[in-house]
């Protein structure tokens, strides 16, 4: 086993601290909005400013909804991004309480499930054969990912509300103190492990690690991409995405909590700031820096990358240099997830449970759907041109854009 960086109480308890801090956040995110933090300490209600309303428009392609699975008990509040993972023409997906179920991408039919009595708190992560999960207490679940079958459990010390990434021979678990664990795809023993300093306000959530050719590419709350050796955990480059800058606790959150964009060469992320960066992924050199982005992952076209900052505009981004190609702004406050793409579009799901397919080349809208009263939290995900998405009560939806 190797040790990247050394372990002690004092990281713990900051750790369980930080954990206190950005679920009382997330609470606030969650039910009012960064816009309208003010109102939640406050019993008028009339002062908590409500999602904009819907627009109208013309749709100019039409969603079919597939089908649909109840997964059991949702994540409610608890802030996790609970989504799904979509890999060799199957969806993984798990509930708070209801294990973790495999389904068919095409047909919804359900390939096994795997019973636990676990509060699986994050989503699964699935790669060489091998689905992973975590919980709340820190409980990691390694399983097969043809048949639902155990093949290992682990520990770590703190909740795990990030998907694992799973690739090159390993597990790798992201904990919501700060903490990536390493461990061995076949038997679950603990390779290395890295920490890193979280600040004592961030916002609510944090994403997968992304992997690259023996990288691992994380996204801090402190507001940076850092490049992590997967073999051994070492650093191998930082870069700040946007700066800890302002006079309280609260302005100067930076959190980077979608998993970064591997594309080619180039890494993107976004801060929680209002910021998205390009860099060189081999040598960690910033290559632009855009004035638009928000805390959640950055969906890249071929030409396009869209992201959703935390009042609720969504921008296309030009790939080279960053500017602005486009400024979707008619869903303030409606609370957005990170978008994906699905063909010629973006799309992002709210707070209401409606999801929103944009335009990638001017960013109008061009159709909407309701999956369910409940909130959309986590990013859709979108493969062979169908789009999942999970509601924060446990709903599973797949649905085929036609025109």
């Amino acid at each position: 086993m190797m040790v990247a960086s050394p372990n002690s109480k004092a990281n713990r308890a900051r750790g369980q601290t930080v954990q206190r801090v950005s679920a009382v956040l997330l609470c606030m995110t969650a039910l009012v909005g960064c816009s309208t933090m003010k109102g939640w300490f406050t019993s008028d209600k009339k002062k908590v400013a409500a999602p904009s309303a819907l627009v109208e428009f013309q749709p100019s392609a039409q969603p079919a909804k597939l089908w649909s699975a109840n997964l059991g008990k949702g994540e409610g509040k608890i802030g996790a991004r609970q989504g799904p993972v979509i890999a060799d023409g199957r969806v993984f997906a798990a509930a708070v309480k209801g294990g973790v179920h495999a389904y068919d991408l095409q047909t919804g039919a359900k390939v096994w499930s795997y019973p636990s009595k676990l509060q699986l708190s994050g989503g699964p992560g699935v790669g060489d054969g091998v689905v992973a999960i975590g919980s709340i207490k820190g409980d990691v679940i390694a399983l097969d990912a043809a048949t639902g079958t155990e093949k290992w459990t682990a520990k770590v010390g703190s909740e795990i509300i990030a998907a694992p990434a799973v690739g090159m021979g390993m597990v790798f678990v992201r904990a919501n103190d700060g903490r990536i664990t390493a461990f061995d795809a076949a038997n679950g023993e603990r390779r290395w492990f890295w920490n890193h300093d979280v600040p004592m306000l961030s916002v609510r959530g944090n994403d997968t690690p992304a992997l690259g050719p023996g990288y691992l590419f994380v996204g801090t709350d402190d507001g940076s991409v850092i490049a992590l050796g997967a073999n051994d955990g070492q650093p191998l480059w930082e870069e700040r995405v946007a700066p800890q800058e302002g006079r309280t606790e609260l302005t100067r959150m930076a959190d980077v909590d979608g998993t970064p964009v591997l594309d080619d060469t180039t890494i993107y992320a976004s801060s929680y700031k209002g910021k998205t960066i390009a860099i060189d992924a081999p040598s960690g050199q910033p290559m632009w820096i855009s004035d638009h982005g928000g805390p959640g992952r950055v969906a890249a076209a071929p030409n396009v990358l869209v992201v959703s900052d935390p009042v609720g505009n969504v921008y296309g981004l030009y790939k080279a240099g960053g500017s602005a190609m486009w400024t979707q702004p008619a869903m303030l406050r409606r609370n957005l997830t990170a978008p994906a793409i699905q063909g010629d579009y973006a799309v992002v799901g709210d707070v209401e449970g409606y999801l929103h397919w944009m335009s990638l080349d001017t960013g109008e809208f061009a159709a909407r759907t309701r999956v369910s009263r409940d909130r959309l939290l986590s990013a859709p995900r979108v493969a062979d041109g169908i789009l999942v998405v999970q509601d924060v009560g446990g709903k599973l939806s797949a649905y085929r854009l036609g025109q």
